[in-house]
């Protein structure tokens, strides 16, 4: 935990030379995922719900940068809420006081309601809730006027002409051959204030209905509606934003892929627990550095496209660059030997980087 401490110490150095519009919302995103290991001799492994043997790591990011903010090493057979509202509660920390508002979101696994009062006091936050049975009957005793239509937005703005879409070849074949499919016809939207029984406080519960239908071939079998539930504490977004807010977190997916395959911080090879986390952490730094460069960047676009960039990417632009060093009289010339657009402006950034002092 030392570690992360001191990493977090240098990462508000950054922070404070943001400027004040750029860093008005923290949004945090809270998951836990999976980090298999083939190792048989690794004290604190163990094996998942899923029998994978391995560590289930939590991971509190900050959306905006993509920062890992706390990456933390637990046994495989660990649940994702495990321990996290101590690493929720210092995270908070570490953004209160330099963002103007603070939010937090995560699925069914960390709406966990003994603390949702606490949290009350000093965020917003939006979570997944279980459909359980008294949740999903006072969804059904909702009028059908309460109900509105949930339109998703498109995945991409088409900025040419539209093109005609292909043949969807895996619906025919899943068709033809008469397995089962199940298609989402419409969804539907509303809310309702509940108070969960850990909780002295009452707070807003929006519900999306999903109207399914289940085929087999060419013929629909039944129709089949599911419910699914976010609990927050948010007054001002209405049910829709709510739930387009709430699948916003599915970035966070990216952001541990990047961290599992981009800078192999989730590979495991010490043998104990402890030796792990503290290797997690310092892969992990490679990826919020990268983070720290885009913000420091005197050119803004370019320092958002590299917070944006899957580090593969980035080291192949920045990193990998081919120079010859070339030694002369009482000088020494590195001269680029492959020269991009990018390099010019990625110079830029040191003197950036040199005042900003953050060793």
């Amino acid at each position: 935990m030392g570690l992360m401490e001191v990493i977090n110490g240098r990462r508000k150095k950054v922070w404070d030379r943001q400027p004040k519009e750029f860093f008005k919302k923290a949004i945090l995103n809270i998951d836990g995922t999976m980090s298999e290991t083939t190792g048989e001799c690794k004290e604190g492994m163990d094996i998942s719900y899923k029998g994978e043997w391995g560590y289930a790591p939590l991971l509190i990011s900050l959306a905006q940068t993509r920062e890992a903010l706390y990456v933390v090493n637990r046994p495989g057979n660990a649940p994702s809420h495990l321990d996290s509202a101590f690493w929720i509660d210092r995270s908070l920390d570490l953004v209160e006081g330099r963002f103007e508002e603070m939010w937090m979101r995560g699925d069914t696994d960390f709406s966990l309601t003994e603390h949702l009062d606490r949290w009350d006091d000093r965020c917003r936050f939006v979570f997944g809730l279980d459909a359980r049975q008294n949740l999903v009957s006072l969804a059904q005793r909702l009028l059908e006027g309460q109900w509105e239509a949930l339109e998703r937005k498109p995945k991409y703005e088409v900025k040419t002409e539209g093109r005609k879409r292909p043949e969807n070849v895996k619906e025919r074949i899943v068709r033809e051959r008469g397995y089962k499919n199940i298609r989402t016809i419409s969804e539907q939207v509303a809310q309702f204030d509940y108070r969960p029984v850990k909780c002295k406080k009452t707070y807003r519960v929006v519900a999306l209905r999903k109207n399914l239908t289940v085929e087999r071939g060419e013929q629909a079998l039944f129709d089949d509606i599911r419910y699914f539930f976010y609990i927050t504490n948010d007054r001002t977004m209405s049910a829709q934003e709510v739930v387009y807010f709430a699948n916003e977190r599915c970035d966070h997916e990216n952001d541990i892929e990047q961290l599992k395959n981009g800078v192999n911080a989730l590979r495991m090879p010490s043998e104990d627990l402890v030796s792990n986390w503290a290797y997690m952490v310092i892969a992990a730094l490679a990826w919020n550095l990268k983070a720290w460069l885009g913000l420091l960047m005197p050119q803004k676009i370019l320092g958002h496209r590299i917070v944006r960039m899957e580090f593969k990417r980035f080291l192949n632009t920045f990193m990998k660059i081919p120079c010859l060093i070339v030694k002369t009289g009482r000088q020494i010339i590195y001269r680029l030997v492959g020269y991009n657009h990018c390099l010019k402006e990625y110079l830029r950034a040191f003197s950036v980087i040199k005042e900003c002092r953050v060793t």
